[in-house]
């Protein structure tokens, strides 16, 4: 059901929280590009909000491109709108796009599943590492350090191939508006 490395990256034009349309075209030359499936609402996003925020500035500065998309179904989960999408970026210190998936098109294109799902993209568009922030989860006792998205960013703004051995995210599942859920579970 993941979609597969070396995929090329799907397109999206999506608002951001201040209105402007953001675009993966807006991307293209850029040393590698973290689109990171959030919400506001998720105790696994919670769970690594503080070190996510720092190492997207720590990234950021180093050239990595960064958005964040909210894809769930406000009408169940309406703190998962642009007021609670604003809201969590000032809160958490977010300074990368964080877009809104109201219709849920650009989820089912990147087949993500839950919250978060990571998906880098190198420089050429291609889709390197699709996974875990790092092996930390609500109650497990392990830092939250994004060691595995950290390594995966460090080969590609290196330009090294990433390790294909990646585990895959865990989270809250998407929520899907009811009769949108996609084909691919």
């Amino acid at each position: 059901m993941m979609l597969a490395l070396g995929t090329p990256l799907p397109s999206f034009a999506l608002p951001g929280l201040d209105g402007a349309l953001v675009t993966d075209a807006q991307f293209r030359g850029s040393p590698g590009l973290l689109v990171a499936f959030i919400c506001t609402h998720c105790p696994f996003v919670k769970h690594i909000r503080r070190e996510f925020a720092r190492f997207t500035t720590d990234y950021a500065a180093r050239g990595l491109a960064i958005v964040g998309i909210a894809s769930n179904d406000v009408d169940a989960f309406p703190e998962d709108g642009p007021e609670g999408m604003a809201d969590d970026a000032r809160g958490a210190g977010y300074a990368f796009p964080y877009l809104f998936d109201e219709t849920q098109e650009v989820a089912k294109k990147f087949r993500a599943a839950c919250t978060p799902d990571l998906f880098l993209f190198d420089r050429g568009g291609a889709l390197v590492y699709r996974g875990q922030f790092d092996s930390s989860r609500p109650g497990n006792a392990i830092p939250v350090t994004g060691s595995d998205i950290r390594a995966a960013a460090d080969a590609v703004l290196s330009g090294l191939p990433v390790n294909p051995e990646q585990r895959a995210s865990i989270g809250c599942n998407i929520k899907w508006k009811p009769g949108k859920e996609p084909g691919y579970f």
